[in-house]
């Protein structure tokens, strides 16, 4: 979550403000947002995508604690019918100043997000966690996948069994 990495939806807080007033964050997205990460996602829609944080640390050293909760549209990858979905996520990430790590391989630590300037953003971790609880392939409810039939069903290769064998 660098300054680069910002999407349609963000929300940077203050750290510091934050942790002083010890409230749980809300942060929701507005239609245009909402509009934005739907195309970003693939999605027909999103009627309601919120977040709600508790921040507990300190300013060098933070955990962010909460929920991700979505209404929206998807599209059923058997039918290719849009149908109503929910999305709900726990939330539980750890952030550290942006230096606290410099020059750690990745692969050697589980490294925290970054606090930016006193700051990090709960919008974009909002759409990442809506990202991680999308289904990617999408079912409507009560809807199966039925393999199809194997004999006597005409296949796309029918014509080229009947070239089989002949001198073309």
């Amino acid at each position: 979550m660098t300054p680069d990495s910002v999407g349609p939806f963000s929300r940077p807080i203050l750290v510091e403000r934050t942790l002083k007033s010890g409230q749980p964050v809300t942060v929701e997205a507005n239609e245009e947002e909402r509009a934005a990460l739907a195309r970003d996602f693939g999605l027909p829609g999103i009627a309601r995508l919120a977040g709600t944080f508790r921040l507990t640390g300190s300013l060098h050293r933070l955990q962010v604690t909460g929920t991700v909760e979505a209404a929206l549209t998807q599209t059923c990858v058997v039918t290719l019918e849009p149908f109503d979905a929910t999305v709900t996520e726990e939330v539980d990430v750890d952030f550290a100043d942006q230096d606290a790590f410099a020059g750690t391989p990745a692969e050697d630590a589980d490294i925290p997000d970054p606090i930016v300037n006193g700051r990090i953003d709960l919008g974009s971790l909002t759409a990442e966690f809506l990202a991680l609880g999308l289904d990617p392939y999408p079912r409507k409810p009560g809807v199966a996948f039925e393999p199809p039939a194997e004999e006597g069903e005409e296949t796309p290769f029918a014509a080229l069994r009947g070239l089989k064998g002949n001198d073309v």
